[in-house]
């Protein structure tokens, strides 16, 4: 039994040892960084340009949420999508900035942060521009995609 013993620490210390080089770590992806996300915004927004509110709307995941400036709570992208079919008009465009973003440690959350302007036309065909500033949370899919999953905005002044 005592050259049994021997073997059996050593076994367990390898065990020990091995456990946690085995395991799986979960660290960022490295393709998910804050300027992946602006660089998303910036896809996001000429899909809109280009598409309207589908284009728009292909950035949302299924199950996001908006909150809208003064407004109740809108949730799923199917409920949002009702009220984004001012993008179709080509008189309208929504163009927006982002001056911040950051990835959690996990890798697959991250949001972004910045300035839009809603241009339009007035009933009289005047052009009027509406500012504002937003924030948007985006999580990476299944599929390895991002999407946002949280977006809200709010009205500022106009910049000076």
């Amino acid at each position: 039994m005592k050259s049994f013993l021997p073997i059996l620490v050593v076994a367990l210390l390898l065990v020990i040892i091995a456990l946690p080089i085995a395991r799986p770590t979960v660290s960022a992806s490295p393709k998910a960084t804050p300027e992946m996300l602006k660089q998303l915004e910036g896809e996001f927004m000429k899909a809109a340009a280009d598409k309207g509110s589908q284009g728009y709307m292909s950035y949302y995941a299924d199950d996001s949420v908006e909150v809208p400036n003064g407004a109740p709570l809108i949730q799923g992208k199917a409920e949002i999508a009702k009220g984004m079919g001012f993008l179709d008009d080509k008189n309208n465009r929504l163009l927006w900035t982002p001056v911040g973003a950051d990835i959690s440690a996990s890798g697959d959350l991250g949001y972004t942060y910045g300035t839009f302007e809603f241009h339009a036309k007035d009933k009289d065909g005047k052009p009027v521009v509406q500012y504002g500033k937003y924030t948007s949370i985006w999580k990476q899919q299944k599929d390895g995609s991002w999407k946002v999953v949280l977006d809200m905005g709010n009205a500022s002044p106009e910049p000076k």
